[in-house]
């Protein structure tokens, strides 16, 4: 109470602020988190809570209400507005980490393939955005006293930059991250982030205003080159250097996310001190982080999880405050900008790609993978629109497109290579398809999963009626029978396949006894996975045999399932990726 007491905002307004921040972020979290089971970016649900809470729903029914909770002005919208430069400079610093520029799927390593894709598909979507913004600027949006030259400048940027955390996440749920295309995919976007967010910063310093240290544009310019070749040079140099000092002798992983919160923060101040904005410093810090090869993963994991489950959510969901998208939606704006920055990405990187010796199909699919936008579009045309360049239509012209890209990139990348992605063990997983064994035996275990799957859950689209059960589970039996599954450290896979699966149906049995599967290493399995599948599925067999497997790779994954006791908490610990704790005792349930 006596800190509330010394501070200038009233405690009516403090009070209003915690409401505002904590309805932003459970809205963001809410809707982020049921877009993402839809197979949608999450950023699309903590975009949509701004859009809820802000001027185009809440303000349209309850203006009041909107007007009281998150006013335009005053001691709550400056703590908001702090919060969101905050978020964007921190976000900013988890996009860096992405940039790995010692892995082997960097610029350096691919050679001539990602420099080309690279300048290809930057060249041909600036020069149409460029062209399109100097031929018909007031139709697309700039603000009366903007720049001409500045404002074709930043359309022909924004619609040649990438975002290199949506297409590495697009990758990874693909299976393609380590292959060829997406080898040549993520070096590209690292060499054209780096270009475009280098030649950003410029912009916001001839955008933004003049402080009272303000430098001119040459020496920004020398300014801002120097600091990105010494984050690139001496800094990555300096950081591998001194994180093993700072592992050993400050607190883990809270000594060293604290420093790396607050280097970045520092170099933020320094790119904002010099005129370019505070993104581009932390973004380069970022860079030179994650580079370094002492950086543990769970430290990086830490900050990832942080600041993606606590800033970025608020970030996303304050712009839905600040534009009215109902009243800004111009939907020719919208296609045209979606379809000059979709045609100049696909086709400049899908040229760049054939000229590096790729075939059509994966030319095609390298100029889908660049194309996804995401938040890099929406952080850089809220900071244009704050800049007073551009109005609120283009900006929500830009929101649309960037998540239109987004959403369309991986399923287009599957159609032109004639694929689609492999669904993991908790995709599949049902709650009918959890079970406490009382099967003391292998094939009454068999028996007792086939017929937990008879039973339709909501959402299931699984045809049961048209499946024999009774045969299917002497199928299941013969052929589990004929070929022993090998189990190795309590985990035993049954799997078969049949004809008259559409999709495959996966059941698991914990078993705290253990039943003796015939295991080589002579352990008894406690966890039992019965995995059916259409025989021309061998690839999606093979591929949740590999998914099973990583899950539950020793014992101490098995007993943490064993001792789960249903199955939300069952489908927590799959999607934790590993045991949070010491496993829990299993204890054997007697028989009545």
């Amino acid at each position: 109470m006596c800190i509330l007491a010394n501070t200038a905002i009233p405690s009516h307004e403090i009070a209003l602020l915690f409401l505002a921040t904590g309805l932003l972020l459970a809205m963001a979290r809410l809707l982020g988190e049921f877009a993402k089971r839809l197979g949608l970016p999450s950023v699309l649900g903590e975009l949509l809570a701004g859009v809820f809470l802000g001027p185009t729903i809440l303000g349209w029914a309850f203006p009041h209400v909107e007007a009281t909770i998150f006013p335009p002005a005053g001691e709550i919208a400056t703590a908001i507005h702090a919060f969101t430069a905050l978020g964007i400079a921190l976000f900013l610093l988890v996009a860096g980490m992405e940039v790995d520029l010692a892995d082997d799927l960097t610029v350096w390593r691919q050679g001539r393939s990602a420099v080309t894709v690279a300048v290809m598909g930057m060249a041909i979507p600036f020069i149409l955005g460029f062209g399109l913004a100097w031929m018909a600027p007031r139709w697309l949006g700039i603000q009366p006293n903007a720049s001409h030259s500045v404002f074709a400048l930043f359309v022909a940027i924004a619609l040649a930059i990438t975002a290199l955390p949506v297409i590495a996440k697009i990758l990874m749920d693909l299976h393609l991250y380590r292959s060829n295309i997406g080898m040549v995919i993520v070096a590209a976007a690292i060499l054209n982030d780096l270009v475009g967010w280098l030649v950003f910063a410029f912009l916001i310093g001839l955008m933004g205003g003049k402080g009272p240290h303000a430098f001119t544009i040459t020496q920004t310019v020398l300014l801002t080159l120097a600091f990105a070749v010494c984050m690139l040079t001496l800094g990555r140099w300096l950081i591998d250097r001194i994180l093993p000092w700072f592992q050993a002798h400050a607190s883990w992983p809270g000594g060293i996310i604290g420093t790396a919160l607050a280097m970045a923060l520092l170099c933020a101040a320094f790119t904002e001190w010099i005129g370019v904005h505070a993104i581009f410093g932390a973004f380069m810090f970022g860079v030179a982080l994650g580079d370094s090869r002492h950086l543990r993963e769970q430290t990086r994991a830490t900050l990832d999880q942080f600041i993606s489950f606590f800033f970025a959510p608020l970030f996303f969901a304050t712009i839905g405050l600040e534009v009215n998208f109902a009243t800004n939606f111009d939907l020719p704006l919208i296609l045209i900008i979606t379809l000059i920055a979709t045609i100049g990405k696909i086709v400049g990187c899908g040229l760049g790609a054939r000229w590096s010796g790729f075939s059509n199909r994966q030319a095609w699919a390298v100029g889908f993978g660049m194309n996804a936008r995401g938040a890099m579009e929406i952080i850089l045309g809220l900071l244009a629109m704050e800049a007073g360049l551009i109005n609120q239509r283009l900006f929500v012209a830009l929101v649309v497109m960037a998540m239109l890209t987004s959403l369309f990139s991986g399923s287009m990348i599957q159609w032109v290579l004639g694929g689609r992605k492999r669904p993991k063990l908790s995709e599949l997983l049902t709650s009918n398809g959890f079970v406490k064994l009382q099967a003391t035996d292998r094939r009454s275990a068999v028996n007792e999963l086939v017929q937990a799957l008879r039973t339709k859950t909501d959402g299931d689209s699984v045809d049961r009626e048209a499946i024999n059960w009774e045969g299917l589970s002497h199928r299941v039996w013969a052929r589990e029978h004929l070929l022993p599954t090998n189990s190795e450290h309590g985990l035993a896979i049954v799997r078969a396949s049949f004809m008259e699966l559409k999709e495959p149906l996966i059941a698991v049995g914990a078993s705290s006894a253990g039943i003796d599967f015939m295991s080589p290493d002579k352990q008894p399995a406690k966890l039992i996975c019965l995995l059916l599948t259409h025989p021309d599925e061998l690839r999606l067999q093979r591929s949740l045999l590999s998914d099973i497997s990583r899950s539950f790779e020793d014992s101490e994954h098995v007993d943490h399932a064993v001792g789960v006791t249903n199955f939300t908490e069952f489908l927590a610990l799959l999607n934790s990726g590993k045991p949070a704790g010491p496993p829990v005792p299993a204890k054997v349930e007697s028989v009545v």
